[in-house]
C-alpha cells in the first residue's frame, strides 16, 4: 500500500462536473494498493495518516497530527502510484492491485478514516476519472509505503 499525503489550506475532488468531496485545511490522500494489501494494512494506515504529525504547532513546528488541529481529510484512489515507468515510454501497471482487491481494500481504508475522523472525511469515486484541485499547504508532502 502506498500513500502520497499533500498538506493542504483547501481541496475538491470532481468527476463529470460533480463534486465527490471538499474539505478545509487538512491532508489530501492518494491512495493505492498492490498485491498483498490486505485489510489489516489498511487500517495501519488510516491510523498512520490520522496521527502523522505534520501540522505546525504554535512554535511553528511540525508536532500536531490533522485530529489535533480539527482538520479534514480527502482520500482518493489512484492505482498510478504503482506505475513503473523504468523501461520504455509507456508506464507498467502489472504491480497495481486489481480492482477486485484494491475496492474493498479502498472502501475499507476509507471507513476506518471516517471512524478515526468521524464528520471530516471526504473521498473520490473508484475507478472514475477525478480532477483534484489543492492548494498545497507548505508545501508539504510525503510518501508513505508499507
Amino acid at each position: 500500500m502506498r500513500i502520497v499525503a499533500q498538506r493542504v489550506s483547501e481541496a475538491s475532488v470532481t468527476s463529470e462536473g460533480e463534486t465527490l468531496g471538499a474539505i478545509g485545511p487538512g491532508l489530501v490522500v492518494l491512495v493505492g494498493f498492490t498485491a498483498g494489501d490486505d485489510p489489516a494494512r489498511a487500517r495501519w494506515m488510516a491510523d498512520k495518516v490520522v496521527n502523522l504529525r505534520i501540522f505546525n504547532d504554535a512554535a511553528g513546528r511540525m508536532n500536531r497530527s490533522v485530529r489535533d488541529v480539527s482538520g479534514e481529510v480527502l482520500a482518493v484512489s489512484q492505482f498510478t502510484l504503482y506505475g513503473d515507468a523504468t523501461k520504455g515510454r509507456r508506464p507498467s501497471f502489472i504491480r497495481a492491485a486489481r480492482p477486485e482487491s484494491a475496492i474493498p481494500l479502498y472502501d475499507g481504508f476509507v471507513a476506518e478514516l471516517r471512524e478515526l475522523l468521524p464528520g471530516a472525511v471526504q473521498s473520490g469515486r473508484f475507478g472514475a476519472a477525478m480532477e483534484v484541485a489543492l492548494v498545497n499547504d507548505g508545501p508539504v508532502t510525503l510518501v508513505i509505503e508499507r
